[in-house]
C-alpha cells in the first residue's frame, strides 16, 4: 500500500494538538492548534477516510478528512464533556453522550444527535452518569444508551430526538432492557444487527426488533477477569476485548493478569491468548493483527497477536522506556504517562506513542520492523490518542468511537 493512501490522525488532548501524518514516514502534513480532542469519546471512523471526534473545548463534533485539502470538513456544536460517540451504519447519523469530565461525579445529563447530511443539531435530558451510546439500523436508526447503577439499555427513536424542542427537554425511553450495574464497554455489529455492552458476567446481546430490542444470551468471558473495553473486528466478524485479572487494588498494577480475548460472531468461539503482566487497555485491529501497549516497571512492549491464526501466535517488540510512565506502589492512573496504538483494517502498519516524549513508533506488523519514530511537537501527555485511516479500508463498519 502506498505510503500516500494512510493518514495517521494524532491528538494531544491536553495541550490542544491534532496532527495528520503520512504513513510509514511519519511526515506531518496538517497540524491543528486549539483542538483538544475528547481521549475518552474517541477517534469515530465515517465512510470515505473521514473521521468524526469532539472538540472537549470549544464543544463541537468535527469531522475531519485527512485526505482532503482542509482537514478540518465541518464542525457542528454538541453538549461536552463528551463520553461517548457513536453513529448509525450509513455514518449520518451520530450521538454524542456526556459523562464526568474533571469531576468526580456523574453530573451532566444531556444527549446530543446530529445529523450530518443536514447539519440539523438536537440536545435532550437523558440521565446523569457516564452513559456508552449505539445507533443501530436496520430501518429508521435508534439511539441506545447503555446506562450503569442501574444497568439498562435505553433505547430511543433517533428521530424523536432530532425533532426534539429547543431547551433540553428531558427524552423518556421508547423502550428498556435490564443490564447489570456494571457495564463498560459497548459495540454494534451492522451486519447481524446486535448491540453488545461488556459487564463482569460477560458480554451482553440484544437484536433489534421493531423499535425495541431483545435480549439474547451472555457471551462469557470463559477466564478470570473481565473486558472494560469492547471493539469490533470489521475484517473478521469478531469481538475483542482485554480480560484484566487480578487483585482490583490500583497499587498492584504491575500483577494485574491481561489476555486478549476474541469471540467469533459466526461460529460462536471464543479464543483467549496470554499478553503478560501490568497495564493493557485498548487495542487496535490491522489486516492480519491485534495490537496491544502492554506497560510495565519491568519494561513495555508492543505485543503483536496473529489475528488469523488457529495458535494465535505473537510477537513482542520492546518500546523505549517513557519518562513519567507508572512507578511500582503508584495507581497507573494520574499523572503518569501511558501509550495509544492505532491500526487499519486494510493495512499492516501499526502505530504506538511514547507517552510524555511525543514520539509515535510505526511499525510493520508482518515483519515486527519500526520504519519510523517521527517527534511531534507537543510531549503527546497521557499518551495522546490516535487513529489510522486508508480511505477505503472498511473501517467505518465499526460504528462506535474509539
Amino acid at each position: 500500500m502506498p505510503a500516500t493512501d494512510l493518514t495517521l490522525l494524532v491528538s494531544d488532548h491536553v495541550d490542544g494538538a491534532l496532527y495528520a501524518l503520512t504513513v510509514p514516514d511519519g511526515t506531518v502534513t496538517h497540524r491543528l492548534t486549539g483542538r483538544h480532542i475528547s481521549e475518552h469519546a474517541g477517534f469515530l471512523a465515517l465512510p470515505g477516510g473521514r473521521v468524526a471526534c469532539v472538540d472537549d473545548r470549544r464543544g463541537e463534533l468535527l469531522v475531519l478528512d485527512p485526505f482532503g485539502g482542509e482537514l478540518v470538513e465541518l464542525a457542528v456544536p454538541v453538549a461536552v464533556p463528551a463520553e461517548h460517540l457513536a453513529c448509525d451504519p450509513s455514518g449520518r447519523r451520530l450521538a454524542v453522550t456526556t459523562g464526568t469530565g474533571k469531576n468526580s461525579e456523574p453530573w451532566s445529563d444531556l444527549l446530543t444527535v446530529v445529523d450530518l447530511a443536514t447539519e440539523e443539531t438536537s440536545r435532550v435530558r437523558t440521565r446523569a452518569g457516564e452513559p456508552g451510546v449505539t445507533v443501530p439500523g436496520g430501518g429508521d436508526p435508534l439511539v441506545v444508551l447503555r446506562h450503569r447503577e442501574p444497568g439498562a439499555l435505553a433505547v430511543h427513536r433517533f428521530a424523536d430526538l432530532l425533532a426534539a424542542p429547543p431547551g433540553c427537554p428531558p427524552a423518556t425511553p421508547h423502550a428498556l432492557l435490564p443490564l447489570p450495574d456494571d457495564g463498560h464497554g459497548d459495540a454494534y455489529a451492522p451486519g447481524p444487527g446486535r448491540v453488545f455492552a461488556a459487564t463482569g458476567e460477560g458480554v451482553h446481546r440484544a437484536r433489534r426488533a421493531g423499535d425495541a430490542l431483545t435480549a439474547e444470551p451472555v457471551i462469557l468471558w470463559g477466564s478470570p477477569g473481565r473486558g472494560w473495553y469492547l471493539r469490533l473486528d470489521t475484517r473478521r466478524q469478531a469481538l475483542w476485548s482485554t480480560l484484566r485479572g487480578g487483585a482490583p487494588d490500583p497499587v498492584r498494577w504491575p500483577e494485574w493478569t491481561n489476555r486478549a480475548w476474541r469471540h467469533d460472531l459466526e461460529t460462536g468461539r471464543t479464543h483467549l491468548t496470554d499478553l503478560g503482566p501490568g497495564l493493557v487497555f485498548r487495542l487496535a485491529l490491522s489486516r492480519c493483527h491485534a495490537a496491544f501497549a502492554r506497560i510495565h516497571p519491568d519494561g513495555d512492549e508492543l505485543v503483536l497477536l496473529d489475528a488469523d491464526g488457529p495458535d494465535g501466535a505473537v510477537r513482542r517488540l520492546p518500546l523505549a522506556a517513557m519518562d513519567g510512565a507508572p512507578r511500582r506502589g503508584d495507581t497507573p492512573w494520574e499523572g503518569v504517562q501511558r501509550r495509544a496504538v492505532a491500526a487499519s483494517p486494510d493495512s499492516d502498519w501499526v502505530a504506538a506513542t511514547r507517552g510524555g516524549h511525543g514520539e509515535v513508533h510505526i511499525v510493520d506488523a508482518e515483519t515486527g520492523s519500526e520504519a519510523a519514530r517521527p517527534r511531534l511537537g507537543t510531549p503527546l501527555h497521557h499518551g495522546g490518542h490516535m487513529v489510522l485511516r486508508a480511505r477505503d479500508d472498511g473501517a467505518e463498519g465499526d460504528p462506535v468511537g474509539r
